[in-house]
C-alpha cells in the first residue's frame, strides 16, 4: 500500500504557525497540528528549526515530505517568516518569497493558489488575538533550481514553484493504489451527480472552480482518464466535461487514453494532423511539427493568425476538441456492455496562461450547465 503524505501548502502553513508560535512565546515548536480543511482532517508537521529575526520577525523552517509520490519537492526546506504590523489590511497578508513562482498572467502575482491561501489563513487566525495582525512570506530555498524540471512555466508560472492543490494529501498519480481512490471518489460523487467534470491535473481542478463549477463535481483523473471514464459509463453518469490543459487532454483526439508522457505522447503529430485537416500550408505545418512544445505551436498558429487575420487557430483547435469527444466514446462504447447507454463527453482546452481556447460543441452545452 502506498504511504501518503502532504502537500506544499500544509509545510508552509506548518512553518508559519510555528513562526507566529516564537513571536508570541519566544520558545521553539517541534511539532504543529495544522487543519486540512480538506480533508477535514488535524495533521501533526515536524518543524526543523525556529529562531527570532528581529523583535518583530521570527522565522521557522520544515521539510515536505509528500510520501510515496514521487514529487521532486520531496524533503525540500520550506521557510516562512512571520512578522507583525499595524495599519489598514486584513489580519493574515500572505507574501511569496524567493523560491515563489510568479503568475506572468497576474500581474507577477505569488503562485500561491486559493487552497494554499485560505489553508494557512484559517489556522493562523485562529492563533492571533483581536487586532492582531501578521504579514506571512513563504520561502522555498530550491524553489527557483527545482522549477526548471517541472511544467510550471507552460502555465505560465516562472521562477519558483507554486502553492497549488485542493487538498492537504498527497497521493501518488501513476500508481494501482491512486487510481483505487480516483475511482472511490467517481463512484461517490456518481451517486450525487448525473454530470462530472475530469480534469487532469490541480490547474484544471482550480481553474474550474474558479469558472464557477461546483467541487463537488470536480473527479481529479491524473492520467488514469480511460479507466475513469468506463468506470463512469458503468456507474450510469450521463454526461463527462473533460476539463484540461491542452497539452495533455489533445493526446485523446489520438487515441491515448492514459496521457503519462512515458507511455506515450503524440501531440505533435496530432496537431499536425489536425492542421492539414485544416489545410494549413506545407510549410507552416512542419513549424508545428517541429515546435519544441505543444504551447509553442499555439503560438506559432495564434502568431500567424495574427499576421494574416486568419482563424487557423479556431479551425484547428475545433477539430482537436470535436475528435478528443468522439474518440472518448467510442473508447467508452469499446471498453463498456453494448447495452449500456454511453456517457455523453464533451471537452474543454485552455493554454498555459489557463485561458480557454476552444470549447467542442458539447462542451460548451455541459459548461452552460454546469456553470
Amino acid at each position: 500500500m502506498s504511504r501518503s503524505g502532504y502537500t506544499l501548502p500544509v509545510f508552509a502553513c506548518a512553518a508559519a504557525v510555528a513562526a507566529l508560535h516564537w513571536l508570541r512565546h519566544h520558545q521553539p515548536l517541534n511539532v504543529v497540528n495544522i487543519d486540512l480543511i480538506t480533508p477535514a482532517e488535524i495533521v501533526e508537521i515536524l518543524i526543523e528549526q525556529v529562531a527570532g529575526i528581529s523583535e518583530n520577525t521570527a522565522l521557522a523552517i520544515t521539510r515536505s515530505d509528500p510520501g510515496d509520490n514521487l514529487d521532486l519537492t520531496k524533503n525540500t526546506p520550506i521557510w516562512a517568516t512571520v512578522e507583525w504590523y499595524t495599519g489598514d489590511g486584513e489580519s493574515v497578508i500572505i507574501k511569496g518569497g524567493e523560491g515563489i513562482g510568479k503568475q506572468l498572467n497576474n500581474e507577477n502575482q505569488a503562485a500561491i493558489y486559493t487552497y494554499a491561501q485560505n489553508l494557512i489563513k484559517e489556522n493562523l487566525q485562529r492563533l492571533l488575538a483581536p487586532g492582531e495582525k501578521i504579514i506571512v512570506t513563504i520561502i522555498l530555498p530550491e524553489g527557483r533550481s527545482l522549477a526548471v524540471r517541472t511544467s510550471n512555466a507552460a502555465f505560465g508560472v516562472v521562477e519558483g514553484l507554486s502553492l497549488l492543490g485542493t487538498s492537504g494529501i498527497s497521493q501518488p498519480l501513476s500508481t494501482p493504489d491512486q487510481l483505487t481512490a480516483f475511482r472511490s471518489d467517481l463512484q461517490n460523487k456518481a451517486s450525487e451527480f448525473q454530470s462530472l467534470v475530469f480534469c487532469i491535473g490541480e490547474n484544471g481542478l482550480d481553474l474550474a472552480q474558479k469558472w464557477g463549477i461546483n467541487p463537488q463535481q470536480l473527479v481529479k483523473t491524473a492520467n488514469w482518464l480511460g479507466p475513469l471514464l468506463v468506470e463512469a459509463n458503468l456507474l450510469g453518469v450521463k454526461e463527462i466535461l473533460l476539463f484540461g490543459y491542452h497539452g495533455k487532454l489533445m493526446k485523446l483526439a489520438g487515441g491515448i487514453f492514459h496521457t503519462h508522457h512515458h507511455l506515450a505522447d503524440g501531440r505533435r503529430e496530432i496537431l499536425a494532423a489536425h492542421c492539414a485537416i485544416a489545410s494549413l500550408p506545407a510549410l507552416e505545418i512542419n513549424r508545428v511539427f517541429h515546435s519544441p512544445t505543444a504551447e509553442a505551436a499555439l503560438k506559432h498558429l495564434r502568431d500567424l493568425d495574427s499576421k494574416t487575420a486568419s482563424n487557423w487557430t479556431a479551425q484547428i483547435y475545433s477539430s482537436i476538441a470535436e475528435t478528443i469527444d468522439i474518440r472518448s466514446q467510442e473508447y467508452i462504447k469499446s471498453h463498456s456492455d453494448r447495452d449500456i447507454n454511453t456517457t455523453v463527453c464533451g471537452s474543454v482546452l485552455f493554454d498555459r496562461n489557463r485561458e480557454i481556447i476552444i470549447k467542442s460543441k458539447t462542451g460548451c452545452v455541459l459548461m452552460e450547465k454546469l456553470c
